[in-house]
């Protein structure tokens, strides 16, 4: 019987101070504190998140070893995010980290986020039925700061095939939120309203973009040109029609998002399908892309809601497999706030 492995991960590239127990694969502990002071600005503010996750982070992580039932001894090993982020918030994990990972002598592991959201495709689950992906497998990533198609062949050999040339999916969402006066997320409140709209009240033009990448700047100028001409005959308009408007807008943008990634499946004859991020906790993208794939007898595989969202868990489990291939970080690495991985195709 081979030796456990127990992996505390760390989270902390954007507004989320995130901490997870992982053993074997499997989820002990899953703690995230969210911050509510960037409301009202209407979106994060890089200097307040790094405040905040200074103060979270120590209450964090050991409210994460206690509800797994082990003490910080029982770690051998501290995954957390190097980066992409915002750089400050990757600083207070990324210190942390060192100063654990010294005071306790075990080893580093250092994760991509964006990797991150992949790989929770494999944190072990006990529902009837679970399986993870087959390799190879498509991943379409969506989030606030990046929408990807990536081929993965292996935990650690991806290749994105596409990705966004301006504003990432997540963006698109929380800036046409904003711009009809919906608190911050705005994404998550998209998705509510529409669920009372029409889909077909309105039409907004997809952007012409050639192979697997994406466009959504002209989008989002379109939707705010149209609202501000509606507006202006109409002051009460949004008011009148916001669900509407918003089941409108986000089918548009689902479209977009499951088109790419059905050419994608196409074109590569890749059949196990993959979605992942904070988009892919959207409901209406779920469903779209479920009864897609079901039409073309494919497999698609989605993550819970918790592992959508910015977590600790999918670090812990990149970790996991790291620590298993003997990937250890070193103490002079700093964070990215661009950080790269996978191969690009050219």
């Amino acid at each position: 019987m081979s030796p456990t492995v127990t992996i505390l991960g760390i989270e902390s590239s954007c507004d989320e101070t995130a901490a997870a127990v992982i053993r074997d694969g499997k989820v002990l502990a899953n703690i995230i504190a969210n911050q509510k002071v960037h409301e009202q600005y209407g979106g994060v503010v890089p200097e307040l998140a790094s405040r905040a996750h200074q103060a979270n982070i120590v209450p964090v992580v050991a409210t994460a070893l206690k509800t797994a039932g082990i003490t910080k001894n029982e770690l051998n090993g501290i995954a957390y995010t190097r980066g992409p982020g915002l750089l400050g918030s990757l600083l207070v994990g990324t210190s942390f980290t060192k100063g654990l990972s010294m005071g306790l002598d075990i080893p580093m592991l250092e994760v991509n986020h964006m990797q991150a959201h992949i790989l929770a495709h494999f944190i072990e689950r006990e529902e009837m039925g679970w399986k993870a992906p087959e390799f190879p497998f498509l991943c379409l990533t969506v989030s606030g700061g990046h929408t990807q198609i990536v081929r993965i062949d292996s935990h650690f050999d991806m290749e994105i095939l596409g990705q966004t040339i301006d504003d990432a999916a997540g963006e698109a969402f929380d800036k046409v939120a904003k711009i009809m006066g919906l608190p911050y997320p705005g994404g998550p409140n998209i998705d509510r309203m529409a669920r009372e709209g029409d889909p077909h009240a309105f039409n907004f033009t997809e952007p012409a973009v050639d192979g697997f990448n994406f466009s959504f700047s002209g989008l989002k100028t379109a939707f705010l040109y149209f609202l501000r001409k509606e507006v202006k005959a109409d002051p009460d308009f949004i008011e009148k029609r916001g669900p509407d408007i918003a089941a409108s807008i986000q089918r548009v943008i689902v479209q977009i998002l499951v088109k790419k990634m059905v050419y994608a499946a196409k074109t590569t004859g890749i059949t196990e399908l993959s979605i992942a991020g904070g988009v892919s906790a959207n409901k209406e993208l779920r469903k779209t892309l479920a009864d897609e794939a079901h039409s073309q007898g494919w497999n698609l595989y989605i993550p819970p809601f918790e592992y959508c969202t910015d977590n600790a868990a999918m670090v812990g489990i990149t970790g996991y497999f790291q620590f298993l291939k003997g990937q250890f970080a070193t103490q002079d690495l700093t964070p990215s706030a661009r950080l790269q991985f996978g191969k690009k195709v050219t």
